[in-house]
């Protein structure tokens, strides 16, 4: 009989289990033992035991992240969730003893030709920069619409708030979007990038060519879901190119993408209807997304490795007539309902069960939202104190911009402080290891900037104050929302590895609906309140929830400790 290749899963496991599992190889190979299992001289199996044994490598320093949901974006080691979710629910997982030496992994890892990790830097990038270009695409979409009220209410004869139902509506079909992921478990991201931005392109029309206002809310939340694919899907990507010691820089694009794509909107968009008709704002993100879905379809293959080990599969079934070559995928026993059900019910689960996560999510819907509400606040403050026009008003989002940039930029020196604290831990237990807790430096840092920049520019938003001290105040609240949303992302990642894809979306659906609500209210707050005590309002709020980044710094891992979800290594 000819021996079968190796089933490598080096790309599944820590560097710690490959050197394990290859030297256990080499040391029965020089002792000329056989497998029991798989009959065959010199194969050493790989261990597929239940999940309810703890494998050792999950216990090294450091290396709390190597069991990421694929489906979140953060790692490619899905395949065993449902072993440990079918135990969870009290039923009986189907695991072996011993490893199918049919099995189909990569040969090599990272270094198999055919794995994503192994494409020339220029054309991962090349793929980050398409998908990220997407996720601006879509929450600048969001925006964009705000600059054509003037116009299109006079068409429609709708009022303000009407209107503003089509940003809410919107951004209410972004929450909805975690729902794609489950669908890229099962047909891979190249599929649902296809699709969703096809979808998203044709609702785009629907907007240009509407004769009434409900025609117009109705698609633009369409457009919302359809676009959310980029936001709840594209991050994979980055886990599909990039390796945890390399994906820094793409994870940062990625993650800075959504934020310019709403501050640069009310510019696109004022721009736009200065000069023209409204239609046009809608014409110029039909012509710009058709030109990603052709960037899409050229430049952006398929990258979820599961996907790709079921095509590796195919082919070597094709290729030898064997029809026992298998990928782990095509071994899983989870249906597409039970999929769905389940990343429907774990992100409230995990919101329900788990205070740190909880607060945490509120603290950044209660951000997101205030942004959102910038968009109506914005105009009547600049039109009103400093006579500005539509596409002046746009530019006074530009110290949000600049924030945000100076913010993502600062991320080495977030890792040089994550670098101290483990060092730090290491001189005090013997032990270099990385917690959870020490992705919140950022946000501590921010809170502080979030609060003081809402009270300055609240407080400075006089005529007879020059207009850019205001816009200077927005700066540090947007300096400061960019560091929390960065530690608030990656803090529920790193602590909740097994369930990063939940917590995640459970962050996006409370972030996204309040940022569908505070719009609504934001513009009669203002009138009523008045311009200084309406955002003196919402600084208070900051204030309240100021101390707790601290409380979890500090206590955190004790919290963890009593947790269902979280990591307590």
């Amino acid at each position: 009989m000819e021996q079968p290749p190796r089933a490598d899963r080096s790309s599944y496991g820590s560097d710690l289990e490959k050197e394990e599992v290859l030297s256990k190889s080499s040391s029965r190979k020089e002792a000329g033992g056989s497998s029991s299992e798989s009959g065959v001289v010199g194969f050493e199996p790989i261990n597929t035991a239940p999940l309810s044994r703890k494998p050792s490598w999950e216990t090294t320093a450091g290396n709390s992240l190597s069991r990421e949901r694929s489906n979140n974006g953060w790692g490619v080691d899905d395949l065993d969730v449902d072993g440990l979710d079918e135990e969870a629910g009290g039923g009986n997982a189907q695991s072996s003893s011993s490893a199918d030496p049919f099995e189909v992994g990569w040969e090599g890892g990272d270094s198999d030709p055919a794995n994503p990790r192994s494409m020339p830097t220029w054309r991962k990038w090349t793929i980050i920069g398409v998908t990220s270009f997407g996720s601006f695409c879509v929450t600048n979409a969001s925006a964009i619409y705000t600059a054509s009220y003037g116009q299109m209410n006079a068409e429609f004869g709708s009022s303000r708030i009407v209107a503003t139902l089509g940003l809410s509506m919107f951004v209410l079909g972004i929450a909805l979007g975690p729902f794609w992921s489950p669908l890229a478990e099962f047909y891979g991201r190249r599929p649902i990038y296809l699709c969703s931005f096809a979808s998203f392109m044709l609702f785009i029309i629907g907007s240009a060519v509407a004769q009434n206002i409900q025609t117009m809310i109705t698609v633009r939340f369409f457009q919302g879901l359809s676009g959310s694919a980029f936001l709840s899907v594209s991050g994979g990507t980055v886990g599909d190119l990039f390796t945890r010691d390399t994906m820094l820089a793409p994870m940062t694009i990625f993650a800075l993408a959504p934020f310019i794509g709403p501050s640069l909107g009310p510019l696109f968009g004022g721009l736009i209807n200065t000069y023209t008709s409204w239609r046009w704002t809608h014409y110029v993100l039909l012509i710009w997304s058709f030109t990603l879905l052709v960037c899409i379809a050229l430049f952006v293959p398929e990258t979820y490795h599961p996907v790709l080990l079921q095509r590796k599969a195919e082919k070597l079934r094709r290729e030898t007539g064997d029809d026992r070559w298998r990928a782990p995928i095509e071994k899983t026993t989870r249906s597409m309902t039970k999929t769905l059900g389940y990343a429907l019910l774990r992100p409230f689960q995990i919101l329900i069960m788990e205070p740190m996560c909880l607060i945490l999510d509120v603290y950044s819907a209660v951000l997101l939202g205030m942004l959102y509400l910038f968009f109506g606040a914005f105009p009547l403050v600049f039109t009103n104190n400093y006579g500005f026009n539509l596409w002046q008003v746009g530019l006074s989002f530009m110290g949000l911009l600049v924030a945000m940039i100076l913010a993502v930029l600062s991320t080495p020196i977030w890792r040089r402080v994550r670098e101290l604290l483990v060092e730090k831990r290491r001189k005090e237990t013997g032990v270099a290891k990385s917690e959870p807790e020490d992705q919140l430096p950022p946000l501590i840092f921010g809170a502080p900037l979030i609060t003081g920049g809402l009270f300055w520019f609240g407080f400075t938003t006089y005529p007879h104050i020059h207009w850019i001290v205001p816009i200077i105040g927005s700066g540090f609240f947007g300096l400061g929302t960019m560091l929390a949303f960065s530690a608030i992302f990656t803090f529920l990642v790193d602590a909740y590895p097994r369930y990063a894809a939940s917590a995640l979306a459970g962050n996006a659906l409370v972030r996204c609906s309040f940022a569908a609500a505070f719009p609504l209210f934001g513009i009669q707050m203002y009138e009523k309140l008045g311009y200084q005590w309406a955002t003196g309002l919402l600084a208070f709020i900051t204030l309240a929830l100021m101390p707790f980044p601290y409380i979890f710094f500090c206590y955190g891992k004790r919290i963890r400790a009593r947790s269902r979800f979280a990591t307590t290594s």
